[in-house]
């Protein structure tokens, strides 16, 4: 039915007052160039305006921090928008980005990675990333079963120092596998075993593969002789890519490539399981961590407090996040066919 005369334009400005009272919500992802994180944006935008919300969504280019921050200051400075919804590059270099959110009381949501150094966060929707870190590291020692009259050799990569889940990741796999490393059942070769020895900046796949490139001609370790190397401890499937491509370069195939572990199922991962180039990869439900956020929005815009289910794992180092880190779950080849 068609509204005509007086009563149309009666009725006008209720409609643009409904309009302007939308809630609206800032995205900034760290990059559209990894089909992950480009999946994700869109994920995020699409099931928040599925539940009636107005998003703003930006990719901060290659991983370009200063991008992030501009654009951060950007929708911080936009009265139209209610909150913001961040998955940053370097979680420790937006402190000054979000002064003004700060100043202006706008909640911010911390998106998969942790953003530290700064009181601005709200909440911090996540997965579990030290349980992530012991389903690597026991799943290594279930597959390669060290001992010290049958010690095995290791490699451990670490992702960027600028993403504080990595932390999580390698301190909670090193609790499972340092006892075996101490007392002589796993050996790491290479003598490279801390973060700022193993660590692999951006998580980029061309500086993992470099990087196994250089362990493969230091330690003197083969495909068909030479020192055998048995396990790697990959936090990640984007550095299990570019590992397994250098070792499929110097003769490695699935009957004798080390156990190699990853987190992401992505889909080059799968394929990789399946063929059996590499052992595991973790699977972290996107649905689970969007319906994280999209509780989060909806709680923010009703002025309640969200559904978090915990309160002291996550310290940004100013404050114990508010925090609902979703379950992630162990893919090899005896469940590979659910994602498949």
């Amino acid at each position: 039915m068609k509204l005509k005369g007086t009563l149309a334009l009666s009725i006008l400005p209720i409609l643009f007052s409904f309009q302007a009272q939308a809630f609206t919500v800032g995205v900034v992802m760290p990059t559209q160039i990894e089909p992950r994180w480009y999946r994700e944006g869109f994920g995020v935008e699409q099931q928040l305006k599925n539940n009636g919300f107005n998003v703003e969504l930006f990719f901060s280019g290659d991983i370009d921090v200063s991008l992030q921050q501009r654009q951060i200051k950007r929708l911080s400075d936009d009265s139209n928008i209610d909150a913001l919804v961040i998955g940053s590059i370097d979680g420790n270099a937006l402190k000054e980005a979000l002064s003004v959110a700060k100043s202006k009381k706008l909640p911010v949501i911390s998106y998969d990675r942790l953003i530290t150094g700064t009181d601005a966060v709200t909440y911090y929707a996540t997965f579990d990333n030290g349980k992530v870190g012991q389903i690597q590291g026991q799943f290594l020692i279930d597959k390669l079963h060290p001992t010290v009259d049958d010690p095995k050799n290791i490699e451990i990569f670490y992702g960027s120092l600028d993403d504080k889940n990595d932390l999580f990741f390698y301190e909670e796999a090193m609790q499972i596998l340092k006892p075996y490393i101490d007392s002589g059942a796993l050996v790491v070769k290479s003598g490279k075993i801390s973060p700022n020895e193993t660590n692999v900046p951006g998580w980029r796949t061309d500086l993992a593969s470099k990087r196994m490139d250089e362990i493969l001609d230091t330690v003197g370790y083969g495909a068909n002789g030479g020192v055998k190397l048995d396990g790697i401890l990959s936090p990640a499937d984007c550095l299990s890519d570019g590992i397994i491509f250098t070792l499929k370069k110097k003769g490695y195939t699935p009957s004798n490539i080390p156990v190699i572990t990853g987190q992401d199922a992505t889909a080059e991962a799968l394929q990789n399981v399946k063929e059996g180039y590499q052992a595991m990869t973790i699977y972290k439900s996107r649905d689970d961590l969007h319906d994280a956020v999209i509780d989060m929005v909806r709680s923010i815009s009703s002025g309640k407090k969200a559904n978090i289910n915990d309160t002291t794992t996550y310290n940004n180092g100013v404050k114990d996040m508010d925090s609902f880190p979703c379950t992630p779950e162990l893919i090899d080849r005896s469940n590979l066919a659910k994602l498949l």
